[in-house]
């Protein structure tokens, strides 16, 4: 390379690394800011839409293709560049900044979702420009080779984005403490075992560093785009008169040039997307959401797995350049949809050996096939209060594998683990017992004294307190026993006692409001009092039936007290063999990442002519990377969910990945990569 070339690879590649950085930050950190933003909602639903509003980005980046593909076509490449990445830039700094749901209530996610639609906008103008700039500076031969190093953009913005989660996280970790986790009523949460559930300060505000610290990046990147010249070609064919005055009517309005966008959409850009986003995005969150591996553990794994793998962008890139960028892109995708099944498999085995011992032993919902509903949610209205839909919805949270059977017409579901059998509730009904208890229990109120009935119902009320506080005491109790800090210990001890003592006085109180009441409504009040008690305890003696049941599976409820699970202390420590396979299974996916889209930007560049390049690619590029792609991991979770199958979900990118190679075999041109592409302009 040239010392110019050298400039103007540097130069684009580094403004699209932290454009590409700013919009993955979002998705590292899906599954925390899910909790931040959609804390109302069940932990499965919860997921789906912190995925969906990852998604949001890419379903708005064909409409950034084409206003911003349009833009590039008529004034240029360069001041498009500044439009994108100013609107990047604000957008993931004002994400950093912004209430959660606790504070702001839905205006939380909506205005979330809106800058994530933002950021969409810029980047569908981003990529198209960067591989049009690079490409029409490289010479014919070595088109692939240069357009590569765009290519590793988006890899290594994404690496950027975890190098700098995990050292963040480790530094706000290390220095502040866990704070306890609240459901959507400010209440404290518990995990299976009934310990209290804790989340470490990171996940409750420390994720925001990194999105405030964009506001660096923004600088430095706007800066080297001033630095920036126009493309010589487009220079060359604005002196000539030859641009388009209307880029977008003559792409796609002319069957001569738009059919190409179909075959580029179809026959490339489809399945490279669906492999990238599984080997990247989706493997991170197999890791973290259903395999289990904590946060920083997974983000430590994926970015060895880039670091290893990101060389495969340039190999097959330059490979690209002398055998055809074809035959390299379709061998990726045929090779991941052949793979996928078996690799993902391996992955669970490797690295959480105990939650793929439990998934040998038989799991089998039994339901009403009429009970059973398709759980996917987007927009949060549907209730899922059927037996069938409160099974699978516990089972996906804890990542079981399991199979349905149809059962009875209007019976009630009931699930069985190896030879455990747990009938599960129907929500709607078990809601209505528990009215009419009440209303039950307000009737023989009614024939109290009015004073008995208030002292007596608040020194129940009291003694609930007071009990839910002691429970709460033993279990930290218990936990600070397995550990070795005895002034802790001390402390934990010391909370026991005192919340042992409020409850004999809580009891002492119930016992002396009951003395005044007739013993008969006494007996009465005390039958229609354990009726609310049975029904209300229903949902938690199903979930307590299923949590044993799995637990006595070998499922590891509580990722804490895993000690088969991948775990890193730290970035450097991988030196296990459980650690270097999980990494190596990653870098492989890596490596077909690399096959399918280290090659695509030239190949899509060879399809259009310069007069419309920047809109012609740009939009099947966005609609195959922000549709097909960007909808990947929402669409595999909630697969996932609705089969029992944690990897159903992949059937998704199997299925799209083998399109591509069928309609690329048939309809994509050949040999491109010895095309001049300044010669033809009059397609």
């Amino acid at each position: 390379m040239t010392r110019e070339e050298k400039k103007v690879i540097l130069a684009s590649s580094a403004g699209t690394i932290f454009e590409w950085y700013d919009f993955y930050l979002y998705g590292s950190l899906a599954a925390i800011i899910g909790a931040q933003f959609f804390t109302p909602f069940p932990e499965s639903t919860r997921n789906v839409f912190a995925l969906l509003a990852f998604a949001a980005g890419f379903i708005v980046r064909p409409f950034g293709a084409l206003f911003f593909g349009m833009l590039g076509d008529l004034i240029g490449r360069k001041y498009t560049f500044l439009m994108t990445i100013l609107i990047m830039g604000l957008s993931t700094f004002i994400v950093g900044m912004l209430p959660n749901y606790y504070s702001w209530g839905i205006a939380a996610p909506i205005i979330l979702i809106a800058l994530r639609m933002l950021q969409g906008l810029a980047l569908g103008g981003e990529y198209g420009g960067a591989a049009v700039y690079v490409a029409e500076h490289a010479p014919q031969n070595q088109r692939g080779y240069f357009t590569s190093f765009i290519q590793t953009t988006a890899t290594l913005g994404l690496l950027l984005s975890l190098v700098v989660i995990l050292s963040v996280q480790g530094y706000v970790n290390g220095n502040f403490p866990e704070q306890p986790v609240l459901d959507a009523a400010g209440l404290a949460t518990f995990n299976a075992d009934g310990t209290p559930a804790m989340m470490k300060a990171f996940n409750a505000w420390g994720w925001r560093i990194p999105f405030l610290g964009s506001i660096v990046l923004l600088a430095v990147s706007l800066y080297i785009r001033l630095q920036m010249n126009e493309s010589p070609a487009f220079k060359k064919m604005k002196e000539e008169g030859s641009a388009s005055k209307a880029p977008l009517r003559e792409a796609f309005g002319q069957w001569k040039n738009g059919k190409f966008a179909l075959i580029a959409l179809f026959g490339l850009t489809a399945g490279q997307a669906v492999v990238w986003y599984s080997g990247q995005f989706y493997a991170l969150f197999f890791l973290q959401n259903v395999v289990k591996v904590d946060s920083f553990s997974a983000n430590v794994f994926v970015a060895w797995s880039l670091i290893l793998g990101t060389w495969g962008f340039i190999f097959f890139g330059s490979l690209s350049d002398r055998i055809g960028r074809k035959p390299i892109i379709l061998a990726g995708c045929l090779i991941a949809a052949v793979t996928y099944f078996p690799v993902f498999t391996f992955l669970t085995k490797t690295a959480n050996p105990a939650m793929h011992a439990a998934h040998q032993v038989p799991v089998v919902v039994t339901a009403d096939p009429l009970n059973c509903s398709f759980q996917f949610n987007p927009v949060g209205t549907a209730k899922f209060n059927n037996s069938c839909d409160i099974v699978k919805a516990q089972l996906s949270r804890t990542s079981v594998n399991s199979t349905t059977v149809d059962g009875p017409a209007g019976s009630v579901a009931t699930v069985k683990v190896g030879d455990i059998e747990v009938t599960a509730y129907d929500a709607a009904q078990n809601s209505k017992a528990i009215a009419d208890a009440k209303a039950a229990l307000e009737e023989v109120k009614k024939a109290m004294d009015p004073a008995q009935a208030t002292a007596l119902g608040d020194a129940e009320k009291a003694l609930a307190t007071a009990k839910a506080v002691m429970s709460t005491a033993d279990k930290v109790a218990k936990k600070a026993d397995e550990g070795t800090d005895e002034a802790a210990k001390t402390a934990a001890k010391a909370k026991l006692d005192e919340a042992t003592v409020a409850v004999a006085k809580a009891q002492a109180v119930v016992d002396y409001a009951r003395v005044p009441v007739p013993t008969e409504t006494l007996a009465k009040y005390d039958e229609a009092s354990a009726l609310v008690a049975k029904e209300s305890g229903v949902k938690g003696a199903f979930e307590k039936g299923l949590n044993e049941a799995l637990s006595a599976a070998g499922y590891p409820l509580v990722p804490e007290k895993n000690t088969t699970v991948a775990k890193a202390a730290n970035f450097i420590d991988i030196f296990t063999a459980q650690k270097l396979t999980v990494i190596a299974v990653l870098t492989y996916l890596i490596l077909l990442v690399t096959m399918v889209y280290g090659p695509i930007a030239a190949a899509l560049v060879e399809l259009f002519p310069t007069r419309i390049r920047y809109s012609g690619l740009s939009l099947p590029y966005h609609i195959g990377n922000g549709w097909f792609g960007g909808l990947l991991p929402a669409t595999a979770f909630a697969i996932s969910a609705q089969s029992g199958n944690i990897y159903a979900g992949l059937w998704y990118a199997i299925v799209v990945a083998v399109m591509t190679v069928v309609i690329g075999a048939l309809f994509v041109p050949g040999g491109t990569h010895k095309k001049d592409i300044f010669a033809d302009q009059g397609r």
